[in-house]
C-alpha cells in the first residue's frame, strides 16, 4: 500500500475520532442526553474500527516528529452553522460550550472528506469505504446544528438570574416603548418581554423588531409574550407561554432549538407538566396582589418554594413583587424576578429598575451567606 495516503489516513482517522469523543462527553454531561451521546459513541467506534482493520500498517507510517506542519498550523475560516464561533482548534481557548462543540464537530467533519477523498484512490479503496465517511459527515452536520443550538439555549437560561421586566403598553400610560425600554436597560435589567393584547400583529412588527435589535446591543434577552410568528418574525430569544395559549409542546416543536420557552403556572404539578413537554423556564405567581393582570391567582411564596424543588428548570417569580418584598421572593427560591408596574408605573423607570436590581442583589447575597 502507498506510504504517503497512509500517513494522512492515520492522522485523520485519529483527529474524527479524538473530535468525536468531545463532542460524546457534550452530549452525555451537558446536554444530558443518551440518545445523541450513543449515536456519537457508535460513531466514533466505527471509525476506530477502520484504523484497527489497517493495524500496524498504520502505525508504521506515523511520523509525527517529523511532521512539518506541526508548527505552522493555518487557522480555517469558521463554517456557517457555527458561524457565532469565535475561537478555533488552533487556540487555547473558547469563548462557551457551544465555540467548543462548534470547532471540533468542524475538525471531525473536515477530516471525515479527507477520508472520503482518499477512499476514491484505486490503491486505497478495498480498504476504505468513501460513501460511509460521506454518510457519517453529513449526520455529524446536524448533530453539530442540534448540539450548538441547544448550547446556546442553556447560555440564554444563564441569564435568567436577576430582573425580569415585562413592557406591557396597557401600563406605559402613552409613553414610548422603545425609550422605557432603554431605561429597563440602563437600570440592570437582564431581561426584557414585549406584552400587547390589544395592537394587531401589523402594529407590533415594526415595535417588536426595534426592541429586539436594542436588547441584542445591549446583551440582554428580548422575549416575545404569546405570539410564536411574531417572535419568528424578529428572531426572538425566546417566547413566553400564559394559560390557554399554544401548548408548550407544539410551540417547542416549531422553534428552533436555540430558542428558549417560558411557561405560566399556578401549581407544582403544572409546573412538572410544562417542564415535560420543553419549557425551559417556568413562571409562577401571581406572588402577591397585583393590578398588572386582570383575574391573576395569587399563590404566594409556598407555591414558589414547592415548584422551585420539584423542577430543575430556572424559575421565574412574577405578581405584585416591589421593593418591599422582592427579598422574600428571593428567599423562597426564584432565580430571577419579573414586574411590571413595579418599574413601569413609576415616573422614573432607570430609578426602579435599578433600585429592584440592588435589592435583589442584596437578597442573593444573604441568602448565600
Amino acid at each position: 500500500m502507498p506510504h504517503q495516503p497512509l500517513r494522512i489516513v492515520d492522522v485523520n482517522l485519529n483527529r474524527s475520532v479524538e473530535g468525536l469523543r468531545v463532542l460524546e462527553d457534550v452530549a452525555r454531561f451537558v446536554l444530558n442526553d443518551a440518545t445523541l451521546s450513543q449515536q456519537l459513541r457508535s460513531t466514533r467506534h466505527s471509525l476506530a474500527e477502520v484504523g484497527e482493520s489497517l493495524g500496524i500498517i498504520l502505525l508504521e507510517e506515523r511520523d509525527s516528529e517529523h511532521d512539518v506542519g506541526r508548527e505552522n498550523v493555518i487557522a480555517r475560516p469558521p463554517s456557517v452553522i457555527a458561524s457565532r464561533r469565535r475561537s478555533n482548534l488552533n487556540k487555547q481557548s473558547y469563548p462557551d460550550l457551544a465555540s467548543l462543540v462548534g470547532a471540533n464537530a468542524n475538525r471531525v467533519e473536515e477530516s471525515l472528506r479527507v477520508l472520503e477523498e482518499l477512499a476514491k484512490l484505486d490503491e486505497l479503496s478495498s480498504k476504505l469505504d468513501a460513501a460511509k465517511f460521506e454518510k457519517v459527515r453529513f449526520c455529524l452536520y446536524s448533530v453539530e446544528k442540534e448540539m450548538v443550538s441547544r448550547l446556546t439555549r442553556q447560555d440564554k437560561l444563564k441569564e435568567l438570574t436577576g430582573l425580569y421586566v415585562i413592557v406591557d403598553r396597557q401600563v406605559l400610560g402613552g409613553r414610548d416603548e422603545l425609550e422605557v425600554a432603554r431605561e429597563v436597560i440602563q437600570g440592570g435589567a437582564k431581561v426584557i418581554q414585549l406584552r400587547d393584547k390589544q395592537r394587531s400583529m401589523v402594529e407590533l412588527l415594526p415595535v417588536a423588531e426595534r426592541l429586539k435589535e436594542l436588547c441584542l446591543k445591549a446583551g440582554i434577552l428580548f422575549i416575545i409574550n404569546d405570539y410564536l410568528d411574531l417572535a419568528l418574525a424578529v428572531d426572538a430569544d425566546g417566547l413566553h407561554i400564559g394559560y390557554g395559549d399554544l401548548p408548550v409542546h407544539v410551540a417547542r416543536r416549531e422553534l428552533p432549538a436555540a430558542k428558549i420557552i417560558g411557561s405560566s403556572v399556578t401549581t407544582v404539578s403544572r409546573a412538572i407538566e410544562v417542564g415535560d413537554e420543553g419549557a425551559d423556564y417556568i413562571s409562577v405567581g401571581s406572588m402577591f396582589p397585583t393590578e398588572s393582570k386582570e383575574g391573576a391567582i395569587v399563590v404566594g411564596l409556598d407555591i414558589l418554594k414547592q415548584v422551585g424543588e420539584a423542577v430543575s428548570s430556572p424559575v421565574v417569580a412574577i405578581g405584585g413583587i416591589d421593593k418591599s418584598n422582592v427579598g422574600e421572593v428571593i428567599a423562597a427560591g426564584a432565580d430571577c424576578v419579573a414586574v411590571i408596574s413595579a418599574v413601569l408605573s413609576t415616573p422614573d423607570v432607570k430609578k426602579a429598575t435599578k433600585g429592584l436590581v440592588s435589592e435583589i442583589r442584596k437578597a442573593r447575597r444573604k441568602c448565600q451567606g
